[in-house]
């Protein structure tokens, strides 16, 4: 029993429901997941904002073997490592040979994101282009498949669609193998509004789909991070044979998972950092055609996403590293950047409730002491 603090102040006492839990597997087969994983700061360094990210190797990288047992694949380098909130360019550098290195010793799969985030200011699309192709080799020398990320600078110098056709036309007709595609939307990062060169989303998307079918040959798929399911469903029904769509849509993604008559979407996702357990057990469900277990294991995990990614939604990051904390995997709750502090102790408690009633922590006890130590240094007596 805990004692929580409640909006209006009162605290409440709570019971833990105790862990589902969900076993080590090998990867689903009738879904490709990745899971955007986190990254571990060392609690020992200076990680405060502005200051060079410094990690913990082992937990971060035993963060990805945790991810790999459950038959994911890893996204590394992503908007959930703190790309653009905290992780430097040369941190995410290092984090890729490492993750690679990793990844070629246990057979996971890996795919990294390629962006621009080394420049400080960009005066030209052929700046732009620079720095995609430096991240890109950064990639594939790690082994990992490339995700060509959407990039505030790009962003910042476009005049309109052919812009972005110059730059992703350049990129994608030198990549080594099929990358993945990044729509990152205003909701993950203001700075991206009017990707594809309108604010229009509906023109954006004609945009989009052109580029992506001109090559097609060398586009695995596409990463939608919208959060409108209806949009996603239309744009997936607009691929070339053979492109992926990945959802990237925390809020919707049991039922484009599942998908329909016509499709489905892969995933790609920040809340599978958390979930992948549940997420991997889940799509094992569908592959054996049992729908009804599908929805009963990934249904109550979605008011935890909703929660987890409530606006402002690029502080997402806060929830999910305090949920690998709750759960172990970390020794701490502390990020780069001071991240830590982005999200109120009302929302962290809520985060915590809903955790342990879809089954995400493994072991109630520990997570309920580590939650009484941080009710403790926020002034609440749990």
């Amino acid at each position: 029993m805990i004692r929580l603090p409640e909006p209006d102040g009162a605290l409440r006492e709570y019971s833990l429901t105790g862990a589902s839990g969900y076993p080590p597997g090998a990867p689903p087969a009738g879904r490709v997941l990745f899971a955007a994983a986190h990254v571990v700061a060392d609690p020992l360094r200076n990680n405060t904002p502005g200051a060079p990210a410094t990690l913990h190797w082992e937990a971060t990288l035993a963060f990805r073997r945790h991810l790999w047992s459950h038959g994911l694949g890893v996204a590394d380098a992503m908007d959930t490592a703190q790309r653009g909130m905290g992780l430097d360019w040369a941190a995410t550098a290092e984090l890729i040979a490492r993750s690679g290195r990793e990844a070629a010793a246990c057979g996971g799969r890996l795919a990294c994101g390629a962006g621009t985030d080394q420049l400080t200011s960009a005066d030209s699309l052929d700046a732009v282009i620079a720095a995609y192709e430096e991240q890109i080799e950064v990639v594939e020398a790690a082994g990992a498949q490339v995700i060509v990320m959407a990039s505030r600078a790009l962003a910042s110098v476009t005049t309109g669609p052919d812009d972005y056709h110059r730059v992703y036309d350049r990129l994608l007709s030198q990549v080594s193998g099929p990358v993945i595609l990044h729509w990152l939307g205003p909701m993950f990062d203001p700075a991206l509004e009017g990707y594809w060169g309108s604010a229009d989303l509906d023109v954006a998307t004609d945009v989009f789909v052109d580029l992506i079918t001109a090559h097609a040959s060398t586009v695995d798929g596409v990463k939608i991070s919208l959060l409108d399911a209806g949009r996603e469903v239309a744009l997936r029904r607009r691929l070339p044979d053979g492109v992926r769509c990945y959802t990237g849509d925390d809020f919707h993604y049991p039922e484009l998972i599942a998908g329909d008559e016509q499709g489905h979407s892969d995933a790609l996702l920040g809340v599978f950092d958390p979930l992948a357990p549940a997420a991997a057990a889940a799509v094992r469900a569908l592959d054996d055609g049992d729908s009804v277990r599908y929805k009963e294991i990934l249904e109550p995990t979605v008011p935890l996403a909703r929660q987890v990614f409530a606006a402002p939604t690029y502080y997402y990051k806060t929830g999910i590293v305090f949920l690998a904390w709750l759960a172990g995997h970390q020794s701490h709750f502390r990020m780069v950047g001071g991240l830590e502090s982005a999200r109120s102790l009302e929302h962290l408690v809520r985060v915590f409730v809903l955790a342990d009633q879809a089954g995400l922590l493994p072991d109630p006890e520990s997570a309920e002491h580590r939650m009484r130590t941080y009710l403790a240094l926020s002034g609440v007596d749990g």
